[in-house]
């Protein structure tokens, strides 16, 4: 027979309150408070931060009151670091004492003994946060203290320079050069001479031109006994010698009494190959090197020493822009001591004003360069008020001949600028 079914009933769950991480309340005017209103609202207050706040949101309350009550950066820096165990607790108290909360109240305590199953007085609150926070700044202080012994363990740990790694690399790279140049000393007869490819051993081993640099200081003195050999003194010779010189050169011709001409020849055959194919991948990476590219600057950057007179009352003229020079293909100036009218005519123009590299007139400290020497002159103004007006009406058909239909003597700008010179335009 068959059980009747029955309904299981649902668990009613409390609703959770959202994290506001606010409180309305305030501490003002707890002076007028009986002890049991003091203690009824501080007990709320309490259940209401431990609801409404977090560990995380607590935190800055406890270093702020740190700050308020004597506390140095170094404990509050310790503090920081400690863990957050428990911290909730601390955080609430010092929260209520920022807002306000007196560090003790006589009222409260009097109530408070007055209750039922208390025990002892109601102590300041300072004196428990006190406690707690001594106890939080002497964990710190460990961490503290831990990771600077790590810091300290780290930084004495020895890291090779980039020297030292490309030598060990090399190292690496010649041992297969080292195998081969034994040969020759276990058998010199059927050592062959050529027979390494370097080409393809370099490629393998990834070979740069800076451990070609440094296996060619590996092997560059292996032939200098070889070399001495070849300048063996004769016995006449030697007779004239020291007895230590003598002795040095007879050791010398004893040490390689075993070899013959033709083995000493093959090894340094061998050692040849190995230099001129060392040479190759230095030589390589230099022609196949990009050359680096000038550091392009700013307009502004190169005229920056230009000197130039800014304004001019007695003239009424006023200077461009000096980075409007740099590209442009003229330049007029005048100087209102000499009363010279010139022209800067670019050596390469750019018509196109594509800013091509090279192309119009540029400056270099206190002097303009880029122009043509033999077409840029400057003529002197016998009435600079009139020719000056008539300068600045003028468009760039009439500019093209302004300077020819000066009737004074033309002479060469050589590029200097001065405190009195006016820049008038360019184009």
């Amino acid at each position: 027979m068959a059980l009747p079914k029955t309904t299981r009933k649902k668990k009613t769950r409390a609703p959770v309150r959202r994290k506001t991480g606010q409180t309305q309340f305030t501490f003002d005017g707890w002076e007028n408070w009986t002890g049991e209103e003091y203690h009824r609202k501080t007990v709320g207050l309490r259940a209401e931060l431990y609801q409404e706040y977090k560990v995380a949101d607590l935190l800055q309350d406890i270093y702020y009151w740190m700050q308020n009550n004597g506390y140095d950066k170094k404990d509050i820096a310790a503090a920081k670091k400690a863990p957050n165990h428990g911290a909730h607790t601390l955080g609430i108290s010092c929260k209520m004492m920022n807002m306000g909360m007196p560090d003790y109240n006589e009222k409260h305590d009097v109530y408070w003994q007055s209750l039922a199953g208390t025990m002892g007085t109601v102590k300041p609150a300072s004196e428990w946060i006190k406690k707690r926070v001594a106890e939080l700044i002497e964990k710190g202080k460990v961490i503290v203290e831990e990771v600077k012994q790590e810091e300290k363990a780290k930084s004495n740990v020895y890291v090779p320079t980039i020297q030292e790694r490309l030598k060990e690399q090399a190292h690496i790279q010649s041992e297969k050069i080292d195998d081969w140049l034994e040969g020759w000393i276990r058998d010199p007869k059927s050592f062959d001479p050529k027979g390494f490819d370097f080409k393809k051993h370099f490629q393998e081993m990834g070979v740069t031109q800076a451990h070609a640099r440094k296996i060619k200081n590996f092997y560059e003195h292996e032939l200098e006994d070889y070399d001495e050999l070849e300048r063996m003194p004769t016995a006449g010779q030697l007779k004239k010698m020291s007895e230590h010189e003598a002795d040095m050169w007879t050791q010398l011709k004893e040490g390689y009494a075993h070899l013959v001409k033709s083995d000493i020849t093959k090894f340094r055959t061998a050692i040849n190959e190995l230099m001129a194919a060392l040479d190759f991948v230095i030589d390589a990476a230099k022609a196949t090197r990009k050359p680096r590219k000038p550091k392009v600057r700013s307009a502004s950057k190169v005229v920056e020493k230009l000197k130039f007179l800014k304004i001019d009352e007695k003239f009424k003229l006023a200077s461009i822009s000096p980075d409007q020079i740099v590209g442009a293909s003229e330049l007029w100036v005048f100087n209102v001591k000499t009363r010279k009218l010139g022209r800067y005519v670019a050596e390469i123009i750019d018509p196109t004003g594509q800013n091509r590299g090279n192309s119009g007139l540029s400056v270099k400290g206190t002097t303009i360069i880029g122009f043509k020497e033999d077409e840029s002159i400057q003529k002197t103004l016998r009435k600079p008020d009139a020719q000056l007006k008539e300068f600045k009406d003028a468009g760039k058909v009439k500019l093209r001949k302004f300077l020819d239909d000066i009737a004074t003597t033309d002479t060469k700008l050589n590029g200097r600028c001065n405190p009195d010179t006016v820049l008038l335009k360019v184009q």
